[in-house]
């Protein structure tokens, strides 16, 4: 299953996703998942609905990955993974406002994940494109970070705000990395100067939470809720929509695909809203 979802092209986080969907499947039958036969994996989506009540989000993730193992790897055309398909709910994300923002990053402790959460809500970053950051993405000169395979496995270029800019300056005298922006820090932060990987995600989102409990704030927020913050942030400083979209990883839709004369304008108005922005962080 894992050389399929490596010829498919698949990402790595969606390889550990759909494997962890099949152990688990394995883990509740007992037995191995090519033993498992349609009754028993539809007697396993039951108890997800029913007695696990599997939120919107797991429910497509658990599906995806058995359907990968049973269809593409073990070649079995059942009615029931055509059948199943996932609850749908629209769910509105939790925003913060620039105030909150701004007091949670604030209260985080350590300088190393005050700077990459900054990084993340400032320019609009998920935290599997915010941690690995690497020296050469920053173009200080353009004021602009270059984002490696971020949404849809793309790369894209944001605006990098001048505060933002000083901050990971500050940050990086602190461990001299010739790499990462973020290195892993050990055990006591010792040898960031010459970690191999950068800084592990849940790190980050260890620090938010709590800074969120340490500042009497309880939102269902995670390190993914700085981006979503960010967006009508920019809106309320009168960003374009369509280069917010783009910042973000975002398909825009074909009519604003069609704005082309407002690229210039837009970008300008865009890099000035988040400059504002980060000016008082």
């Amino acid at each position: 299953m894992i050389e399929d979802i490596q010829l498919r092209g698949l990402s790595e986080r969606t390889q550990e996703r759909s494997i962890r969907a099949v152990r688990q499947l394995a883990e509740h039958s007992h037995k191995s998942p090519a033993r498992i036969t349609e009754e028993e994996l539809r007697a396993y989506f039951l108890s997800l609905k029913n007695v696990k009540h599997a939120s919107r989000s797991t429910s497509p993730i658990a599906l995806c990955g058995i359907k990968f193992f049973y269809e593409p790897t073990l070649k079995r055309e059942w009615a029931t993974l055509t059948f199943v398909r996932a609850p749908r709910e629209k769910k509105l994300p939790v925003v913060l406002s620039v105030e909150e923002v701004r007091t949670v990053l604030a209260h985080i402790k350590l300088l190393r994940y005050r700077v990459c959460l900054t990084t993340i809500y400032s320019c609009g970053l998920r935290l599997p494109e915010g941690t690995p950051l690497q020296v050469p993405d920053i173009a200080s000169a353009r004021m602009r970070v270059h984002v490696r395979s971020g949404k849809g496995a793309k790369d894209r270029y944001v605006p990098l705000p001048p505060r933002t800019l000083a901050l990971l300056r500050q940050s990086w005298t602190t461990h001299r990395h010739p790499v990462w922006l973020f290195p892993a820090p050990g055990r006591g932060g010792i040898g960031m100067s010459t970690a191999s990987n950068p800084m592990p995600r849940n790190s980050g989102q260890e620090a938010f939470r709590a800074a969120l409990k340490h500042r009497g704030l309880y939102k269902r927020a995670s390190v993914h809720t700085l981006p979503h913050s960010s967006a009508p942030h920019l809106l309320e400083t009168r960003g374009h929509p369509r280069r917010i979209q783009e910042y973000l990883g975002h398909n825009p839709p074909p009519t604003t695909a069609l704005s082309t004369p407002l690229t210039v304008k837009a970008d300008a108005l865009a890099r000035a809203a988040r400059t504002a922005l980060m000016a008082d962080l």
